[in-house]
């Protein structure tokens, strides 16, 4: 028999959606991945490791030189000091980071606080470590949340505390005042925060990304989690990063290495080498995406959409409702990929309960050709909705 966490387990909306981008030949703002195939100097370097470095299995923990290398990035982007021996692992991408995460800290029965719109791994690699979920809603426009809503999801059962900052979808680098309340929550409570830190490194207008584990009483309760794909737009590469203190390290390690084992070792000396030598790269990359975002803001805008903040990753949202449609939002993602040829995700689907239902992820890491066609397309689909609801 099948477990029941994966017997009816739907295919995901970024597989559905992009499915029918591909079927319909539409316009792909749905699954976010760059057009970009990432720094040339980086895919040499792995192709040359590929050839005349070594195939066989690295460390399970990961090449020292990478993890040497996460160590130095981290402290020079985010003043961390981090053991490479003892403190890092290289994982096969975030999600098998996290898959690690809950495998090792999660015993049946503990709660663990999340917040959603959520990434959709979460619940089932949650509940199939046993854990038991609670829900803490969040709601456009500001996606914040507050005292009354940590006092009602902490318990004296909570284990965990799972936090995506910069939040995909809504786009969202958490504030530090709001990052400090969740610090409390999980000192009175002696909870481990999980942080899904991936998008770390794509904030716009000036930000800086804080991660949590800078905060008081966070540093040896956090495991902290980062992704090369993410770092340098090569979704593909799966080369993730797990960070925690030694003892939280060692229990994340021996599920780890039951999981994957370890990551292709070309890739590894290749993230490694951009790190280390990234030029302008943290410079330019989010600048550049910050201009997209712009620009697909500003085409949305003139075609009478509502806009929503966009602080950090690959995506921006409109809020359909705001936008004068009354239809929603999985129901005008469909019509729009069918009808018009552009595929989008309904926020909807980052919610296990009581969901947003007028809100539509868009992903500006594309060409601007792209960029402004899928404007047209979605301002028609815009045009039929109205009629739709005549």
């Amino acid at each position: 028999m099948v477990h029941p966490v994966f017997a009816d387990l739907p295919v995901t909306v970024f597989e559905e959606m992009s499915g029918l981008a591909r079927e319909m030949g539409a316009i792909n703002l749905g699954q976010g991945f760059p057009d970009d195939q990432g720094p040339i100097a980086l895919r040499r370097k792995a192709g040359q490791a590929l050839i005349e470095g070594s195939n066989q299995y690295p460390p399970m923990r990961g090449l020292p030189l990478l993890r040497q290398a996460v160590a130095a990035h981290y402290g020079r982007a985010q003043g961390l000091d981090l053991d490479p021996d003892h403190e890092i692992i290289v994982t096969s991408g975030a999600t098998e980071a996290l898959a690690a995460a809950f495998l090792s800290l999660i015993s049946p029965g503990d709660e663990v606080v999340l917040f959603q719109p959520l990434y959709d791994a979460y619940l089932p690699m949650v509940r199939r470590a046993g854990g038991v979920p609670r829900l803490v809603r969040l709601a456009p426009p500001h996606w914040r949340f507050d005292r009354a809503m940590l006092e009602a999801a902490f318990s004296d059962r909570t284990k965990l505390v799972v936090l995506n900052s910069p939040l995909n979808p809504a786009g969202v680098v958490m504030a530090d005042e709001d990052l400090a309340l969740l610090a409390q929550f999980c000192v009175r409570h002696d909870v481990i925060a999980v942080c899904d830190e991936v998008w770390e490194a794509v904030v716009f207008d000036g930000r800086a990304h804080k991660p949590l584990m800078t905060f008081p009483g966070m540093r040896e309760r956090t495991v902290k989690i980062g992704s090369a794909g993410k770092l340098f737009g090569m979704t593909g590469w799966k080369v993730g990063f797990l960070c925690a203190a030694p003892a939280l390290a060692r229990a994340l390690a021996g599920a780890h290495q039951f999981l994957t084992f370890t990551t292709p070792p070309n890739l590894q000396a290749a993230v490694a080498f951009g790190l280390d030598e990234p030029g302008e790269w943290f410079e330019t990359m989010p600048a550049g995406l910050q201009r997209s975002r712009d620009r697909l803001a500003a085409g949305l805008r003139n075609v009478g959409f509502s806009v929503l903040d966009s602080a950090g990753t690959y995506f921006l949202n409109v809020d359909l409702a705001a936008s004068g449609i009354d239809e929603p939002d999985r129901a005008f993602a469909l019509r729009a990929v069918r009808e018009q040829g552009v595929a989008a995700i309904p926020v909807s689907a980052f919610y296990a309960k009581d969901p947003v239902t007028s809100v539509l992820r868009l992903c500006f890491a594309k060409g601007d050709d792209v960029l402004d066609a899928a404007v047209e397309r979605l301002a028609r689909a815009k045009a039929t909705s109205a009629s739709l609801s005549k």
